[in-house]
């Protein structure tokens, strides 16, 4: 099995509703992203997948968030804008967009440099 990992980054704002601390309160942060994706055989000219490819798809995806108050951008809007909302949502947008025998694995989500949130959907 081979894996593919790429990362990115988008600057954005959020407070987290209900939060009994700082966290409650408008803070920003660099959000780094690492998506893996995840396959058996390899294409005609011998890859996995497209680094450039992944990078443009995660891009696009995080676009809509970059500068921006995450509370006010759909779907955090009304739902809290938690790093692991945050990380299922990319997942969610991200796993429909391979061809056969491509399988995105794992998302995370590092709200900085020691904070890290990840989603994969169990197999079981």
């Amino acid at each position: 099995m081979y894996e593919l990992l790429i990362k990115a980054h988008f600057d954005a704002a959020h407070s987290l509703r209900g939060y009994p601390g700082d966290c409650a309160g408008l803070h920003g942060h660099t959000w780094r992203v690492e998506v893996v994706i995840e396959g058996e055989e390899l294409n005609d000219i011998e890859l996995l997948y497209d680094f450039r490819k992944l990078k443009s798809q995660v891009d696009a995806v995080l676009s809509k968030f970059d500068h921006k108050y995450l509370n006010e951008v759909h779907p955090f809007d009304e739902l809290s804008p938690t790093g692991e909302n945050l990380t299922r949502y990319l997942f969610e947008q991200l796993k429909a967009s391979f061809p056969d025998g491509i399988h995105l694995k794992k998302v995370s989500v590092w709200e900085s440099e020691d904070a890290c949130i990840s989603y994969k959907e169990s197999h079981a």
